[in-house]
């Protein structure tokens, strides 16, 4: 009887054009999820104008789409891991296009509020699924590089989105950002259906269909002959069904409690700058547009930090790693603090630097989340980590709203934004200490076979 080593084939293999089109369309997917999700921030000074409404008033907006983006996690990474990751995938892409066309249709902030909350639900679904696929398929020796540079589509997406987002005011007015926002994912759908594979450690965990098991080793393994009686061999920690209990068990509580303190006070950062940037650089004496394509800066500094980070991450050790990229984050807010009324040039660097660090080390975060937990609870760890997030993700907007209405200043607004940064820091240090990848996948791994 025939045995293939399915955990084997997909970590020691190539990187060939299967695995590259698998990271190519989920970073096409988060690519518009980047877009979108910044979408409200970029629209905001425009609103505010055309509306004839006070800055704060826009917090509860700017809540309401995190709070969907948290339910979203929280509801479709246990569906992936039930269900498939590229089912939840298209079903997210599609949820956030549709509302986002909507959402340029209403004239009430109420309105707003309520699309961008079902908005949110759709974008929610995106990234733990486009996570845990990336990394299903990539090589172990390269998988944080490979989902890193798959999440580099959200930082692009968030940073070309500003940058069309100024053009697209200008010329045709805010509805217009959401109306593009929109068309991209519906025109997307399509692509993924045809086009994307469902995992293969998934499909062997849940035994569907031999044939289609099959011709997904034939996509990223041409050479392997199989023989009707094949057995496929996974190299597994899992449970028979998943749950959010088992993030707690073999060991795994504190680093889960770990990494969702990281992802809360990582997203808590960045949301409250990716938020209210263009608002307080326009406070700072910016022109609207300029204050617009100024502020997609600090996702091109993320993109290059993703893109820099993920050999470090995949060579050395990881939460050190992590820690030293938030210690950097805090420092870059720190001076963008003091330099944002000294001269734009100096500004912009700052923005570069804190985009470098606050992005790059979440979509670490993200890497490593992915890479800490087995298959059968892998989404539903990092999309629970990116829904107890949200929660700081939510606190973010509203604080900066908070602080806004208090008549803080840009400069003491950013300073105090270094904290979240500092604390994540020290969890990552926490989880370097517990050899945290090694306590979530503990010593008794078993090898489990399907014959299908």
């Amino acid at each position: 009887m025939q045995y293939v080593d399915i955990t084997r084939l997909v970590d020691e293999g190539p990187f060939g054009r299967t695995r590259f089109l698998v990271a190519l369309l989920c970073c096409l997917a988060v690519f518009t999820d980047g877009f979108d999700t910044q979408a409200i921030g970029y629209i905001a000074p425009a609103l505010v104008s055309e509306w004839h409404i006070a800055k704060p008033v826009l917090a509860p907006v700017f809540a309401s789409s995190l709070i969907g983006l948290m339910f979203g996690a929280l509801i479709f990474g246990p569906f992936s891991d039930r269900k498939g990751r590229k089912t939840a995938l298209i079903i997210s892409v599609a949820i956030f296009g549709m509302f986002s066309l909507l959402t340029a249709t209403v004239n009430s902030v109420e309105a707003l509020l309520a699309m961008r909350f079902l908005t949110g639900l759709g974008l929610g679904g995106v990234m733990p699924n486009a996570v845990a696929l990336t990394s299903e398929y990539a090589p172990a020796r390269i998988r944080s590089t490979v989902v890193m540079c798959m999440f580099c589509g959200f930082s692009l997406g968030a940073a070309l989105g500003g940058i069309a987002a100024g053009a697209l005011i200008d010329e045709l007015g805010w509805r217009s950002v959401l109306i593009v926002g929109g068309l991209t994912p519906l025109v997307l759908v399509p692509l993924l259906l045809i086009y994307l594979p469902e995992s293969l450690d998934f499909m062997v965990a849940k035994c569907v269909p031999r044939t289609r098991i099959e011709a997904a080793i034939a996509r990223i393994a041409p050479e392997t002959v199989l023989t009707p009686d094949a057995n496929f061999i996974r190299h597994t920690t899992d449970l028979p069904v998943s749950s959010v209990a088992q993030l707690f068990s073999n060991g795994r509580a504190a680093t889960t409690l770990m990494f969702w303190l990281i992802f809360f006070m990582s997203l808590l950062q960045l949301y409250l700058f990716s938020s209210w940037l263009p608002i307080l650089l326009h406070e700072s004496g910016l022109t609207v547009s300029a204050a617009v394509t100024t502020s997609s800066f600090f996702q091109i500094g993320g993109t290059a930090g993703t893109l820099l980070l993920g050999r470090f991450i995949d060579r050395l050790r990881p939460f050190i790693m992590l820690s030293v990229v938030y210690l950097g984050a805090a420092a870059s807010v720190v001076l963008l603090g003091l330099s944002v009324r000294g001269g734009y040039v100096a500004s912009a660097l700052a923005i570069l630097a804190a985009g470098f660090c606050i992005v790059g080390g979440q979509i670490a975060a993200n890497a490593l989340a992915a890479r800490t937990y087995p298959t059968a609870i892998r989404a539903t760890g990092v999309g629970w980590a990116f829904g107890v997030g949200r929660l700081g993700s939510i606190v973010g907007p509203l604080l900066g709203g908070a602080l806004l209405a208090l008549k803080w200043d840009p400069a003491h607004v950013f300073i105090l934004g270094c904290i979240p940064a500092l604390v994540a820091s020290v969890a990552a240090m926490v989880l370097h200490s517990r050899s945290a990848i090694h306590d979530a996948a503990p010593a008794q791994e078993t090898l489990q076979s399907r014959n299908i």
